[in-house]
């Protein structure tokens, strides 16, 4: 059986609310999955998600980058509330450890098998954790921004990288996918990059229409893929 529940911890003198999921039913130590939000906070879509990966028999964990009770309640909320965790990477990285540590002092987890799964702005989060040097054996970005002030950092990342992107996200142009292709294998990074073609940005989230002329859309057929490659990659981090 399932259990999920929110969670309250500190980030200095930051509240934040994060969110468990795990199989109270399963006994012994198992992999734990640290999840990052979307750019308007933590919400059911993501929860959901931790949901899914907790039934595939994972300690979950979804990370509050902005605190307890700042969530976007429209979307032209989402710009100002993560605009300063765009800006301050540093404040990002240390808001992402600090959920990463309560992932890992949980009595289920097994602190040596640990990856982070980031959707959009939580592509970010995940791979910031990654160039801070973080304990973690695998990055998962679902469509997710893949540009950071630091790339030199990337020399710091212990684990692998898998990135799930739209062929034609506007949100993340080529130049952007380039910069950090070079980023990757300038830093000696064991990545790889899988494109969906005609996916926009979004593409996993079923909350959003198919079609509208947006830069976001879901997509089920890369939705799908993605979630095949996903768990491809931990068979192969976590064997």
């Amino acid at each position: 059986m399932i259990k999920a529940h929110d969670h309250e911890y500190l980030h200095e003198s930051t509240t934040c609310e994060g969110y468990w999921a795990y199989d109270e039913g399963k006994s012994g130590k198992r992999p734990g999955i640290l999840v990052a939000h979307e750019w308007g906070g933590l919400g059911d879509y993501v929860k959901k998600r931790c949901v899914m990966l907790a039934e595939m028999g994972y300690v979950v964990f979804a990370a509050d980058i902005f605190g307890k009770g700042i969530r976007a309640k429209s979307h032209a909320e989402c710009e100002p509330i993560s605009a300063p965790y765009y800006q301050d990477r540093n404040l990002t990285r240390g808001r992402a450890n600090a959920a990463l540590k309560c992932l890992q002092e949980h009595p289920l987890v097994d602190k040596s098998k640990i990856a982070s799964v980031g959707y959009c702005f939580g592509g970010i989060v995940g791979l910031e954790l990654a160039r801070s040097g973080a304990n973690v054996l695998g990055t998962v970005a679902f469509h997710g921004q893949l540009n950071t002030p630091t790339p030199a950092d990337a020399k710091n990342i212990k684990g692998k990288v898998l990135i799930l992107h739209g062929a034609v996200d506007p949100v993340v142009p080529p130049a952007e996918v380039a910069a950090f292709e070079k980023e990757m294998e300038d830093a000696k990074v064991d990545w790889q990059l899988v494109a969906y073609g005609g996916a926009v940005h979004t593409f996993t989230n079923w909350n959003l229409p198919t079609s509208g002329g947006g830069p976001a859309a879901y997509n089920e057929k890369a939705d799908k893929r993605s979630w095949i490659a996903m768990q491809d990659f931990f068979k192969e981090i976590f064997a």
